[in-house]
């Protein structure tokens, strides 16, 4: 497991004080920056997915996050899990290195406490918890540690069983509208579990949107915030792609 594999390399004591040397300098909101936003895109750099492979094999962390911020972009979402995804913590340190100043969210299959701090340590704004990957005292527990260290969380929830951790009052709740068990991707999601999501949350919808049409429907259903990956990162140049969806908003 990776998690264990990074503990071998940098003992949890030494990236918690690692961590502890940096906690007066305070990242960017994600929840402040979707509110803020014309747009509420997180645009997403991402060069693989478990369904379909390599998307773009070739991309560069010092090259695409800061295209995509020149380019409009709310936020930005960054994979760091290797297997499934072909990421790294590293791509958001470089993206933070390159220029970039908008709140990051550190996507990754977060279960240990370990990774708030990897998360941190990088450069992220916020975490991703997965409430199909996390029982709610788990999930709880892992949201204290985040605000204590400084980092919004993003829940994301796909059933409507787990609507009930939204109850823990996340920073911002996701719903995406890909099922993690079989892959398939419906926007209709989103709207279904709208209402039920608590109405002074920050709302952000996951996966599968591909049209600006689509954008201002969720927007008028109460979303804030449209994380959008592959729609990007499948073109020459994600960016510029950005720019174009943008301007048709």
């Amino acid at each position: 497991m990776e998690v264990e594999q990074s503990k071998q390399v940098l003992p949890p004591a030494e990236l918690h004080r690692r961590v502890e040397s940096i906690l007066d300098f305070s990242t960017a909101s994600l929840s402040r920056a979707l509110r803020e936003s014309a747009t509420g895109i997180i645009a997403e750099f991402k060069r693989k997915s478990p369904s379909k492979g390599w998307i773009k094999e070739e991309g560069q962390a010092e090259v695409i996050p800061l295209s995509y911020q020149k380019h409009g972009a709310a936020a930005l979402s960054i994979l760091t899990d290797e297997h499934f995804f072909g990421g790294c913590d590293d791509f958001i340190s470089i993206a933070r290195r390159s220029g970039v100043r908008i709140p990051v969210l550190y996507k990754n299959f977060v279960i240990d406490e370990y990774q708030l701090f990897q998360a941190r340590l990088c450069g992220a704004s916020a975490v991703l918890l997965i409430a199909a990957c996390l029982s709610k005292s788990q999930c709880k527990a892992l949201q204290q540690t985040a605000h204590e260290i400084g980092l919004e969380v993003l829940l994301e929830m796909h059933a409507e069983a787990e609507l009930e951790y939204a109850g823990q009052e996340p920073d911002l709740c996701g719903i995406n509208n890909r099922h993690l068990g079989s892959f398939v991707t419906d926007v209709d999601t989103s709207f279904r579990f709208a209402e039920m999501l608590p109405k002074e949350a920050v709302k952000v919808s996951e996966s599968g949107i591909s049209d600006p049409v689509t954008v201002k429907a969720l927007r008028s259903a109460g979303f804030q915030g449209f994380l959008i990956g592959e729609n990007f990162m499948k073109t020459p140049d994600p960016g510029l792609s950005l720019h174009e969806f943008i301007s048709q908003l």
